[in-house]
């Protein structure tokens, strides 16, 4: 397998980029961090850190069997990172650090997906539309909360506030789930396969919430467009278009990242 891997940080000082990609021979993962304004004041390393230490486990799990589920990996990746940081923080506190999780492994013929949050595994399949796989309950749920944050822009204390309440429906039942603390969220998975033979020699890829956009929050292009762009210029220029059109429609620019995979044979 081959992938083409593109990273843009939003940019923002201070802050890192909170997204984290990497590869292995037959897999490959994304993860997207999430926290906000007093999340350093819970857990002393940080969303980066999060997203990094979980994605660099998922790879140290995907290279040792490929007999386990992906479910049963993320599960074991969130336990080892909570792990690691439990003594120092408090990862139980609803705006620990957490990252949406895409994750995808080449596996006896079959492409294997799983997405967690907010990320998106994309398949260009032979002979129809791209097969997009999302998980979309953060996005119905937070619907709900944008008037009062849109009415609480510029109160900074009360914009949080309004924002830590929609947190609150992290990792519950009714609500969205994503990568924290506790390792049964990668039960709440959306997951599936498909097989290698039915996929163009565009392959798969991988984007964050932040180069999705360009799709779910721009609507610059649909997602056969998508694939285009990756087949023609590649994932830098998905980021390029993405980070085109925050100027203009003048909102914050998000962590972008992308895992653009080809060339599956028949692993």
């Amino acid at each position: 397998m081959r992938v083409a891997m593109a990273s843009a940080a939003a940019g923002r000082a201070g802050r890192a980029n909170e997204d984290f990609t990497g590869v292995l021979p037959t897999a490959a993962v994304l993860a997207d961090g999430a926290g906000i304004s007093g999340t350093e004041s819970i857990c002393r390393h940080g969303v980066a850190w999060y997203a990094s230490r979980l994605g660099g486990n998922l790879l140290g799990l995907l290279s040792l069997t490929q007999d386990r589920s992906l479910p049963a990996v993320l599960a074991d990746a969130i336990e080892q990172v909570t792990d690691d940081h439990r003594d120092t923080c408090d990862v139980a506190n609803r705006i620990s650090p957490s990252a949406a999780v895409a994750i995808l492994r080449l596996s006896d013929g079959l492409v294997e997906y799983l997405v967690l949050g907010d990320a998106y595994v994309v398949l260009d399949k032979a002979g129809g539309a791209p097969l997009v796989v999302s998980d979309p309950r953060e996005v119905v749920i937070s619907r709900s909360y944008e008037p009062a944050l849109k009415a609480a822009a510029e109160d900074g204390d009360k914009y949080n506030r309004i924002l830590s309440n929609l947190r609150s429906n992290r990792n519950q039942p009714g609500g969205f789930w994503v990568a924290k603390d506790d390792p049964r969220a990668a039960d709440m998975a959306i997951t599936g396969n498909c097989p290698i033979s039915e996929l163009t020699h565009v392959g798969a890829v991988l984007l964050s919430n932040g180069a999705s956009g360009i799709v779910d929050r721009f609507g610059l292009t649909d997602w056969p467009g998508v694939m285009a762009i990756l087949a023609s210029s590649g994932p830098e220029e998905i980021i390029r278009r993405v980070r085109q059109a925050e100027a203009q429609h003048a909102v914050a620019a998000d962590d972008a990242t992308i895992a653009h995979c080809t060339d599956f044979g028949q692993a």
